[in-house]
């Protein structure tokens, strides 16, 4: 870049030469054209495009835009400006601060850097809003941090949704553990509460919500699980949750629409480690 660009255009012209073009040098472009250019760029591209347009692939509109594309959240974001730290450094601690999460170092980094506020409300923003998070690494964190992962479940939204799929999307959001253990019935007893908060007309209570998230969690098992030879049947899926179900509405249609799910689509909670 920034040099005169070249091209030779195949045919002979009518002195029997071949025909050269000469492109404009690119750092003359309009600065509106070459803005549009670099917002395309990652930021590797853009560290090289610097060589060329320093000025503009400097710009802090970009690397802000680059930082959120990747980084929603941020609590530095609010306070960069003020402070006189600029967006492309914000961007490298944001990466390096990823890089060390997913390498086992939790969000330490981060907040010993001030890009993130040490407060439940700052750290759930930043999780809920980021996908470059390692699944396993969030898991180990959500953990030990219940009141971080009872904030995200609470920013969750189910409404109008039938259960398996907000089942899906659920785990797809928190990673879910390989075996049945305490953590599980954690999530799946906060899940229900909100399921049930975003979707009251159902008729659902909380606790039926709870039974029928483990009845389709086992059904998922039964049914993927190349060990399992004698697969439930929808029959049997009905006639085994009713039983497992105390003082709660469940009538066959609705046990049968969530035996066809589970059935036609998949696993409702397959977590990362299983799924490689």
């Amino acid at each position: 870049m920034g040099q005169i660009l070249d091209r030779e255009i195949a045919g002979p012209t009518s002195n029997n030469q071949n025909q050269i073009i000469k492109f404009s040098d690119i750092t003359q472009l309009p600065p509106e054209l070459a803005f549009q250019i670099l917002k395309n760029l990652n930021a590797t591209d853009l560290c090289l495009a610097a060589c060329v347009w320093q000025t503009l692939a400097n710009d802090e509109i970009l690397w802000l835009g680059l930082c959120k594309s990747n980084w929603a959240y941020a609590s530095i974001y609010s306070r960069a400006r003020g402070e006189g730290i600029s967006f492309r450094k914000i961007f490298l601690q944001l990466d390096e601060g990823t890089l060390r999460f997913n390498a086992g170092q939790g969000l330490q980094y981060f907040i010993e850097n001030r890009l993130l506020d040490d407060s439940c409300e700052e750290l759930t923003k930043f999780i809920h809003n980021t996908r470059k998070l390692r699944a396993g690494e969030k898991r180990r964190l959500l953990q030990t941090r219940r009141d971080i992962l009872e904030r995200l479940i609470e920013l969750q939204s189910y409404e109008n949704q039938f259960l398996p799929n907000a089942l899906r999307q659920f785990f797809a959001k928190l990673d879910a553990p390989e075996d049945r253990n305490e953590y599980l019935s954690f999530l799946i007893e906060n899940f229900s509460k909100r399921f049930h908060e975003c979707n009251k007309d159902l008729g659902l209570s909380t606790e039926t919500i709870y039974v029928l998230c483990f009845s389709l969690i086992l059904l998922s098992i039964d049914l993927t699980s190349p060990h399992v030879k004698n697969k439930m049947s929808k029959r049997e899926f009905i006639r085994n949750t009713r039983r497992a179900i105390i003082n709660g509405a469940l009538n066959d249609e609705l046990a049968g629409h969530l035996y066809d799910n589970v059935y036609l689509i998949g696993h409702v909670a397959r977590s990362t480690a299983s799924a490689h």
